[in-house]
């Protein structure tokens, strides 16, 4: 599945945070969206998802306008990983991911055996499946997100969308969870801070600076020297290791 927003603006009161943002992400690739604190991306990314309403412009899906598909419909396309979920009851690992069979499920309709099959493997496939009797509450930041991600999974969608998912997360975490998601096979966008994970996983990257697109394209022609220069006001030098892998050194 491809998204594509055409012109997308929103504003809260007299000020604009997104000034017509247009994006395209092809069918399975990986586009990463970057930029300096309160440049827009987790606020375009909520408006893909369906938090936020844009005040001008829209988003699509396949060719298909967002506005014009029911919120059960798009939960079916587009599964979100954000960097913060908090509930205010205790749930099992279990009853976190059944969740994501949300989607699929009329008004009142009882999970069956087909849904715990599918939960049980999203679970399997993030190395949680041993934790699935456990309070959520009682997990550490890192398997947190990796059971989200499994909720993801059982969601079945064929996009996946990553609201800063690593922010408060170790590298070692950081690396599990990126690995996980590029092998999942399915269109991704992702909101990134740390510019070497962006480096390593995205196939594109838009930089956004001021609720604008300031670049985009394929990562290796837009993560230059200058450009970080320009966007983040700090020195670096880019290097690549033994295995041609891009690495950036902030001096």
């Amino acid at each position: 599945m491809k998204i594509d927003t055409q012109d997308i603006r929103l504003s809260y009161g007299a000020k604009e945070i997104l000034k017509g943002v247009s994006i395209n992400v092809p069918c399975k690739q990986f586009v990463g969206v970057i930029g300096p604190n309160g440049s827009g991306k987790s606020t375009m990314l909520k408006c893909i998802y369906r938090v936020l309403k844009p005040t001008g412009g829209c988003v699509s899906l396949n060719g298909e306008k967002l506005e014009e598909i029911s919120y059960r419909e798009s939960a079916k396309k587009m599964a979100v990983l954000a960097q913060h979920n908090y509930y205010n009851f205790e749930f099992s690992v279990r009853e976190v991911v059944l969740m994501g069979r949300a989607p699929h499920k009329k008004a009142m309709e009882r999970d069956n055996a087909k849904d715990y099959e599918i939960v049980d493997e999203a679970l399997k496939t993030v190395g949680m499946y041993d934790f699935i009797d456990r309070d959520f509450s009682t997990l550490s930041g890192g398997e947190q997100q990796r059971v989200i991600l499994a909720r993801a999974l059982a969601q079945q969608t064929p996009c996946l969308i990553l609201d800063e998912p690593t922010n408060h997360l170790d590298i070692t975490h950081q690396l599990q969870l990126m690995r996980m998601v590029k092998n999942l096979n399915v269109t991704i966008i992702s909101a990134i801070h740390d510019l070497n994970i962006a480096a390593m996983f995205c196939d594109r990257i838009y930089v956004l600076k001021n609720g604008e697109i300031a670049a985009h394209g394929k990562t290796e022609d837009v993560l230059t020297r200058e450009l970080i220069s320009d966007i983040y006001k700090v020195e670096v030098e880019i290097v690549k290791d033994h295995k041609g892998q891009m690495h950036i050194l902030f001096l």
